[in-house]
């Protein structure tokens, strides 16, 4: 598995590297293997990613890969709904996916990369990274 790389306001330079990509494709050439990255515009968006339940989920989906949500709450002892939230709210943002999950199945949650590079920038050319709140 990849690692998935997440920056903060970094829209504007990432469009510029796809448009570059497409460009060299219909070209012809070959693509380098890309890192996956997550952009998120603010820091009070990227600290849901980083809330310590999320981390706390995703370390333990890497260490025992439960078999259902339930497991993965009953691993981090924490309520089932609250547990299906959070992985909902990752499953929407690409760092976990759900295999099963048909009739009467229980859906698994399974990690889509083997870890987060956090690239950070300090200061915005534009001024509009908003701040976390503590």
């Amino acid at each position: 598995m990849p690692t998935l790389k997440v920056t903060v306001g970094e829209r504007d330079r990432l469009d510029q590297r796809t448009r570059s990509r497409i460009e060299t494709a219909q070209e012809g050439e070959a693509l380098d293997d890309a890192q996956p990255v997550l952009n998120f515009d603010s820091y009070a968006e990227l600290s849901r990613l980083l809330s310590p339940k999320n981390l706390e989920l995703l370390e333990a989906i890497s260490e025992h890969e439960p078999e259902s949500i339930r497991e993965a709450a009953d691993l981090v002892n924490r309520d089932y709904k609250q547990v299906h939230r959070n992985l909902t709210e990752l499953e929407d943002i690409g760092v976990i996916e759900f295999s099963g999950g048909g009739s009467g199945q229980a859906k698994i949650p399974m990690l889509t990369y083997d870890g987060l590079e956090i690239d950070i920038p300090f200061g915005s050319p534009n001024g509009n990274i908003g701040a976390a709140a503590p």
